[in-house]
C-alpha cells in the first residue's frame, strides 16, 4: 500500500483518500494509520462518516462497528446523516436489532439532532410490520428534543396505515395531531385524502376537506389541486356526480379562491347529464384548472399526478394548455413523463422527450432523467440500446456524466438478458470511473459468466471481488466449480479455481 501523505493532513484530504481505495479493508488501515503519523491531528465527524459509509456499503459491519465505537470514545461532532448510512446497513443486513440498539445509543455520541434517524428507523420497522415497535419507538422519542419535527413521522405512520386498508386508523392519527402539538402539512391531506377515498370513505373525506378549507387553503394554492381531485374522482366513481359538482363548486370559491369571473365561465349544470365516469372526471380536472387562478404550480402539480397515474393523454392536454399560457414544461414534469412511457413500454416515446422536447422547453437534461431511459430500456429487453445510448447520447452531453446508478444499470439489465461477457465490459468501464459495484452486482455476473462458459472471465471478476475484501456467498463458489468441472480439459483454470477456494 503507497499513500502519498501531505506535510500537513486535514481529515478533508483523508476523505478523499480512503474514498479513492477500492479495499474497504485498505482505507480503514490508512484511516487508522493517519493518527500514528500526525500527532496533532484528530479525525472529525466527515471522516467518520466517509469511513462508516464505505464499511457499510461494502458489508464490513463488524469494522463498521468498530469504527462507530472508536468515534463514541473520541467524541467528535457529527452528523444524523451518519446514523442513518449505518442503521440502513444494518436493515439490509437482516440486524434490525442491532439498529435499534445504534438508535437508542445516539444521546451517547456528540449529535443534537437524530430527526433523520428516527423517521428512518421508524419507516423500517414499519416496512418489516414491526407496527408494536414502531408505536414504542414513535410514543419514547417523538417528545424528545433531539427529534424536532414529528408530522413526518405521523405521516409516514398514516401513509403505511393507509397503503393496508385502515384509513379508519390512519383518521384517528390525524385527529391526535393537536394533542401532539403538530401541525397537519399538505401532504398530511394528500396522504389521507388518498387513503380514506380508496377505502370508499366518502364522507370522511369529505370532512376532511371542509378541516383543509381553514387550515391549508386559506390563500388558495395550485398545489392542492391533486388532493381536490382525488375527492372529486372517488365521487364520481361511486357515482356521486351531483355531490361531485356540489364540492367542486366549494373547491374553486373556498379552495383556490378563484376569482368571479374564472367561475362564471364555467358551466357545471351539465356534468351530471354526461353518463361516461371517465369523461366526467376529464371534465373535473378541466374545472380545477380553469377554474383556478393559472400558475405553473397548479399546471405542474395536475401533470405529475396523471402522468403518475398513465394517463399520458389526458396529461398532454394539461402540458399543451399550460404552454399556450405562456408556462414552460419543469424538469419534474418531463420526469413523471418519461416514466409513464417507460411503464407503458413505450420506451421509443420516452426517449424522444429528452431528444426533442426537452430540447424545445431548453431544460437541461440530467442524471437522472437519463437514468429513468436507461432503466426503461432495460425493462423493455433493449439493454444492448441502453448501452450504445450512454455512449453516443450521454456521454457528449455536457455537465451529464454517468454515476454509480447508471453503469449499475447497465450490468443488471444485460445480465437478466444473458448478455453476461457485455455486461463485463461494462462493469470494467464502471472500476475504470471509480465506481464500486456491490457484492450483488458481482454474483450475478460470475455466476453468469460460468453459465456460459467462460470460466476464465468469471475468476477474474472474482479475484477481483476478493481484493476488495468481499466475501462470495457459496452460491458463487458452487456456480464456478461446477462449470470447471464441466470442462476437466481446462486444467489450469481448475487448478487456479482450486487455490482460489482453499485460499479464500
Amino acid at each position: 500500500m503507497t499513500v502519498r501523505w501531505p506535510r500537513l493532513l486535514t481529515p478533508t484530504y483523508l476523505s478523499q483518500i480512503i474514498r479513492n481505495q477500492k479495499n474497504p479493508l485498505t482505507a480503514l488501515q490508512i484511516f487508522n494509520e493517519a493518527k500514528s503519523k500526525y500527532p496533532n491531528y484528530r479525525h472529525n465527524g466527515p471522516v467518520y462518516a466517509t469511513m462508516i459509509s464505505i464499511l457499510g456499503n461494502t458489508g464490513r459491519i463488524t469494522e463498521m462497528k468498530e469504527v462507530i465505537d472508536q468515534m463514541k470514545s473520541d467524541s467528535c461532532e457529527c452528523k444524523d446523516s451518519l446514523f442513518v448510512d449505518a442503521i440502513n446497513t444494518y436493515a439490509r443486513a437482516g440486524m434490525l436489532d442491532e439498529a435499534f440498539t445504534l438508535f437508542k445509543n445516539i444521546p451517547k455520541f456528540n449529535c443534537v439532532n437524530s430527526t433523520e434517524s428516527f423517521n428512518t428507523l421508524l419507516q423500517i420497522m414499519v416496512n418489516e410490520s414491526r407496527f408494536e415497535v414502531a408505536h414504542r419507538l414513535f410514543l419514547e422519542n417523538s417528545c424528545g428534543r433531539e427529534v424536532r419535527s414529528r408530522i413526518r413521522s405521523l405521516n409516514l405512520l398514516m401513509r403505511s396505515l393507509c397503503e393496508k386498508g385502515r384509513s379508519d386508523i390512519a383518521l384517528q392519527v390525524f385527529q391526535e395531531l393537536d394533542y401532539q402539538g403538530c401541525y397537519p402539512e399538505r401532504e398530511t391531506y394528500r396522504i389521507l385524502m388518498k387513503g380514506l377515498c380508496g377505502d370508499g370513505r366518502l364522507n370522511e373525506a369529505k370532512h376532511l376537506l371542509y378541516s383543509m378549507f381553514w387550515r391549508i387553503s386559506q390563500k388558495g394554492s395550485g398545489a392542492d389541486i391533486v388532493i381536490y381531485r382525488t375527492l372529486l374522482n372517488a365521487f364520481c366513481d361511486h357515482g356521486q356526480v351531483e355531490e361531485a359538482v356540489d364540492i367542486l363548486g366549494k373547491i374553486l370559491r373556498k379552495g383556490l379562491k378563484a376569482p368571479k369571473r374564472c367561475s362564471h365561465r364555467l358551466d357545471l349544470s351539465h356534468y351530471s347529464d354526461v353518463p361516461d365516469a371517465e369523461r366526467i372526471k376529464q371534465l373535473v380536472n378541466e374545472a380545477l384548472i380553469k377554474g383556478s387562478i393559472p400558475s405553473l404550480v397548479s399546471y405542474s402539480a395536475m401533470a405529475v399526478d396523471l402522468y403518475n397515474e398513465n394517463k399520458i393523454t389526458e396529461a398532454e392536454k394539461v402540458v399543451k394548455e399550460m404552454q399556450v399560457r405562456g408556462f414552460r414544461p419543469t424538469p419534474v414534469m418531463y420526469e413523471a413523463k418519461v416514466k409513464a412511457f417507460c411503464r407503458e413500454g413505450r420506451v421509443d416515446e420516452a426517449v424522444k422527450v429528452i431528444e426533442m422536447e426537452r430540447v424545445e422547453g431548453n431544460c437541461v437534461p440530467t442524471v437522472k432523467l437519463y437514468n429513468i431511459v436507461l432503466r426503461g430500456l432495460c425493462d423493455g429487453g433493449k439493454s444492448a440500446s441502453a448501452v450504445g445510448y450512454l455512449k453516443k447520447k450521454m456521454a457528449k452531453q455536457v455537465g451529464c456524466v454517468a454515476d454509480k446508478e447508471t453503469y449499475s444499470i447497465l450490468v443488471d439489465g444485460l445480465c437478466h438478458e444473458g448478455r453476461f461477457v457485455e455486461a463485463s465490459r461494462v462493469l470494467e468501464e464502471m472500476l475504470i470511473k471509480s465506481h464500486w459495484p456491490c457484492i450483488d452486482t458481482y454474483n450475478m455476473l460470475i455466476t453468469g459468466l460460468c453459465s456460459v462458459g467462460r470460466q476464465y472471465e468469471a475468476e477474474m471478476w472474482l479475484e477481483e471481488m476478493i481484493s476488495q475484501s468481499m466475501l462470495p456467498p457459496h452460491s458463487v463458489w458452487i456456480s464456478l466449480v461446477s462449470s470447471v468441472c464441466c470442462n476437466m480439459s481446462n486444467l489450469q483454470v481448475c487448478d487456479e479455481c482450486y487455490n482460489l477456494l482453499r485460499t479464500s
